[in-house]
This record gives structure tokens, sequence and C-alpha cells, in this order.
């Protein structure tokens, strides 16, 4: 362990060794927070797609037992990167001349320059030994394609990735780095795929959207011999891996010698925002601490501020098993911004759940704010935060000004989950005065939550 006046760094044995299960400490019903067959027909014109995760990986996922262990080999690989600086941002302190005490846990270190691979690595490892030979999988920014590729290519696999169109083009080299660690990325909506080409058909200029691209990932990975689809959000499995880096947190705040009054993640589906805030609830559970958990999102893709608390599908088929989720219906389709990753239509369940029983906040912000943050952040702090982070740092900073204007000093914890270092051109056009911000129309939210499936699978609707 080594501690400096900006940086609380453990060393390669403190790798954490089991990741946490929130489900332990979560006293919500079990089918609130699993996937659940729908009673009804899929979406028309859909077929119906199984879970086909291996056994090992999904049993930890659903279980009670508080802690699961890393294995060894998986373990081992994260021993090349982390663990993960926490940084005191002093600089950022200084210039608002705020009494708070602001940290961030850095997970842009790293190959992929994301905290996607905490789980991309996890998730072959598993299906590698299931026997599994090529993963497809659907990317919104391209951070998750990125760690896929990396992932599949260190073990072996072969990996094939439907990008969403938007992002396709705006972050070009997020494709090259994909293809250089041999991944085939396609731009999605694409004419390969029957629910690729009926969304062209009823809208040729779609950008495109996480769901799109997992409904064609879904389509492809069924004509894969030995192929399997894996996701890299929401999903209760993806959420336990990424707690390394909230197990990191704790110990490197303790090192500080300070608990965080506020803990805040970007939020897409919400593996960024568990991944640190989730072994924190654990704590404050433990303590009785009154530490707030806080999720972002961007006004252009509000689930959880203005979304419904409801069974949904997670692809835009309607051909995945229904989860219970605060969403904005999964045909909905998210203006471009460039926050990718945050474009998701719902929130995980676990998440959901959590959000649903009054136990973390959620705010939303424009693109053009966060931009500005952002940038803000680059200055004093000389690390460009990826647009979603960006997200994070945007609700930091606030909470910094009121702590001010109330003359309270307070501690807060934000995840920067990535570089921006792909996404200059973005900031480019934020320098130039060309970003743009998205409203969504209430009827435009109204009429992707009409599309939602109609039947309850336990009856307990929300």
């Amino acid at each position: 362990m080594r501690t400096s006046r900006n940086q609380f760094l453990l060393d390669e044995e403190d790798v954490p060794t089991h990741w946490y299960n929130i489900l332990a400490d979560l006293d919500v019903p079990s089918s609130d927070v699993r996937r659940a067959r729908p009673a009804a027909q899929p979406a028309a014109g859909a077929k119906r797609s199984a879970p086909n995760l291996p056994l090992s990986m999904y049993r930890a996922s659903v279980g009670a037992e508080r802690y699961v262990k890393i294995p060894d080999p998986v373990r081992e690989q994260y021993q090349r990167w982390r663990p993960t600086p926490l940084i005191r941002a002093h600089r950022l302190e200084q210039e608002l001349g705020t009494p708070a005490h602001i940290y961030y846990k850095y997970e842009g270190a790293n190959a992929a320059g994301s905290h996607k691979l905490n789980s991309a690595l996890a998730q072959a490892h598993y299906y590698r030994q299931a026997g599994v030979q090529e993963i497809t999988t659907g990317t919104g920014a391209g951070q998750w394609g990125t760690a896929l590729s990396m992932a599949c290519h260190a073990l072996g696999l072969a990996c094939t990735v439907f990008m969403v169109r938007v992002s396709h083009a705006q972050k070009p080299y997020r494709r090259v780095l994909m293809e250089l660690n041999g991944a085939r990325v396609i731009p999605s909506p694409s004419g390969t795929t029957e629910a690729g080409r009926a969304l062209l058909a009823a809208s040729p200029d779609s950008d495109g959207s996480v769901a799109i691209a997992n409904a064609e990932a879904l389509e492809h990975a069924q004509t894969v011999h030995r192929g399997a689809f894996a996701v890299g959000s929401g999903e209760n499995h993806v959420l336990l891996h990424q707690t390394v880096i909230g197990e990191e947190a704790l110990r490197q705040m303790e090192l500080a010698g300070e608990f965080p009054d506020v803990v805040i993640g970007a939020m897409g589906a919400g593996s960024n925002f568990a991944g640190l805030a989730f072994p924190f609830h654990r704590e404050r559970l433990r303590t009785g601490a009154a530490t707030r958990l806080v999720a972002v999102e961007p006004s252009a893709c509000p689930k959880m501020t203005r979304g419904r608390y409801a069974w949904d599908y997670n692809d835009y088929s309607g051909t995945t098993p229904m989860t219970k989720m605060y969403t904005l219906g999964h045909t909905f389709v998210a203006p471009g911004v460039h926050a990718g990753g945050l474009r998701y239509h719902g929130a995980a369940p676990l998440v959901s759940a959590l959000y649903a029983r009054g136990l973390m906040e959620a705010v939303a912000y424009d693109q053009k704010e966060v931009f500005e943050a952002g940038a803000f952040f680059a200055r004093t702090e000389n690390l460009v935060p990826a647009p979603e982070s960006a997200h994070a740092v945007k609700c930091a900073l606030d909470e910094a000004i009121r702590a001010r204007e109330e003359n309270r000093p307070r501690v807060i914890l934000f995840n920067v989950s990535g570089h921006g270092l792909l996404d200059l051109s973005a900031y480019d056009q934020y320098l130039a005065g060309e970003l743009q911000d998205h409203a969504v129309s209430d009827s435009h939210i109204a009429a992707s939550l009409a599309a939602l499936p109609d039947v309850d699978p336990v009856g307990s609707r929300s």
C-alpha cells in the first residue's frame, strides 16, 4: 500500500479475491431481480431467445452468497492493471473554492480504456470453460466491444461486435481497436440480420441503439456453431464482476481516513454505477452510515428519472426473457448523444430495485453541461474523461458547489470509468460551440412506453 497527498494506491496482492453479491443484502422478491420467462408470446415476428449463460456464472449471480470467489485465472488477468488508483482532486477543490473533499476512482488505465474489462475477462473465461468458441455482443459507445474483443483475443475466442451506428460514425478508433484484436465489427442496424433489415426498412436513417445492437447480436449468435451472446451491462453477473471497483475503493478510502457522504456513478444500464456503489451499500447497512448513492443519466435517455418500473425486454426485438426494470420501453431509440454507453433504454434490475425502494437517487443532465464539466475536469486534473464519465463529473461538481454554498464539508466519491482520448472529436465540437442538447418529448417517451409488454409474468407490475 502506498499513499501520497493525491493518490491512494494498493499493491498487486491487494486485488480483491471475491466479488460482492448484493442479493445477500437486498430484501426484494427474487423474481424482481432475475430474468423471467414471459407468459405471452414474444414480440410479433420475433423468436424467443433463452439465456445461454454458463451455469457456473449464472448460479453465482442469482445465489444468496454474499461473496463470490474470483477465479484464479481472472484475478491474475486483473493484476495486469489492478488495483486502480483512488485520487484526491485537490486542484479541483481549489478551483471550486469548496470545503468538500473530492475523490475519484480511475478505471481508464488499462488496455481497453474503461471499466468494461473487469467483466469482459470474467465472461470470456466462463464461456471458454463452457466450450464456446465465438462470442457475439452489442456495444453502445464501443468500450464494451473493445474490452470484449481484447478478452476474447487473450483467451483464443472469436468475437463479433454489433456497434450502434451513430457511435460507429462518431468513434472510428474504437472500431480500429476492436479490429486490431481480431473482432468483426458491424454497424447496427445492419443488413446482416432480420432484426436489422426490419429496422432499416422502417427507419433507414436510424442512429441505432444498444437494444437494436443486442437484438442483432442475439440473432447472429444463434447461427454460430458453439457461439454465445454476451452482454456488457445490466445483467446480475456483470454488476457482480464490476464490484472489484467498489471493494478496492473501500480500502483506499480507509487509507485516506475518510468515508464518502455521496457515491456517484454514470448510469447506462448500471455496471459503472453498481461496480462502485454496491459495496458502499453493504457498508452503510453494516455501519449505519448515511451515504447517498447517486446515478447520473443523460437527459436524452432518462430511463430512471422519466421512465417506468415495469417488466420489459432487454433487446429491441423482444426476444429475450423479460426483466423488471426502470425503462423507457425496449423500442425507445435515444438521440445520438456522444455518451453512447448511456443510451440504453433500461436500468439493471438490481439497480432498479434499489431505486424503487428509495435506497439511491438519480439525476439527469443535458449534453452541453456535461461536456462543460468534463472540460473543466480535464483542465484541473489533466485527465480527459469519457463522455459517460463526464456525467459523474458534472454531478460531483454540483455536490461540491452545494457544499460551498451551504458551507458544509462533505466527502464526494465518483467513478471515472474510462478516458476520453478516443472522444476528442466530441470535445472538439464542444470547443467549437457545435454540440447540441437533445430534448426528449413526453410524447416520444409515452409512445415507447405504450409498446411495453402487457403481461406481467409474476403478477407484480408496479
